[in-house]
């Protein structure tokens, strides 16, 4: 999302602005020139100057060549400042709609993430109902804390009910791996176990 800035020498007029709407700088009255004023804000003399600028063409103040910068409206400085006010709070909501914007896409993502699991396990579900000895198989892509660690050191078929019968590791598929055997991630699990099988341990890693 793209952040909207001002340019320094208009905030620079918003103070000065609000000074002049709080009576500090008088109508009628002087400010200091130009190279006064970037000190006093802490600007260079062409922040300052383009700040002035701007309040002039608001007639808010009038530059007096050789005699600094007379104050000429307290009301303009006033709807200056209520006008600013304004485009900063549409600023504002824009900006909260896009990041709401952003949320919603990242929430659309996580749900079609979710819904590709769902749809994969049900075709693996599909798969298993005529021939339950045959292996579900589940990637463990994602990061877990159970990963790392032994088969037997997992209790996994004593929590899951599932039986494990071999681990696919990078290239190397290994056929009924013992109790020793560790589970990484990226690995792919082989298991037999009945139809909720593959949820109890897709759960059993990811869930807890």
């Amino acid at each position: 999302m793209q952040t909207i800035r001002e340019p320094r020498y208009r905030k620079i007029a918003y103070q000065i602005a609000q000074k002049i709407a709080d009576n500090e700088y008088p109508v009628g009255s002087k400010l200091h020139a130009r190279s006064t004023l970037s000190v006093a804000f802490g600007v260079s003399s062409e922040t300052a100057r383009k700040a002035v600028s701007v309040l002039a063409d608001l007639e808010i103040v009038k530059p007096i060549h050789g005699s600094g910068v007379e104050v000429l409206s307290r009301e303009k400085a006033r709807v200056f400042l209520n006008q600013s006010q304004a485009t900063f709070d549409i600023h504002t909501t824009h900006g909260q709609i896009n990041a709401l914007i952003d949320q919603q896409k990242q929430d659309i993502k996580s749900l079609e993430h979710q819904l590709s699991l769902l749809f994969d396990q049900t075709q693996r579900v599909q798969r298993h109902r005529h021939s339950p000895l045959t292996p579900y198989e589940l990637e463990l892509l994602e990061a877990s804390p159970k990963l790392g660690l032994s088969v037997g050191s997992l209790n996994l078929w004593q929590i899951t009910g599932a039986t494990v019968v071999a681990i696919l590791h990078e290239d190397d598929l290994v056929i009924s791996p013992g109790p020793y055997a560790v589970i990484e991630q990226g690995d792919t699990l082989y298991f037999v176990g009945n139809e909720t099988a593959v949820q109890t341990v897709y759960n059993f890693f990811y869930q807890q």
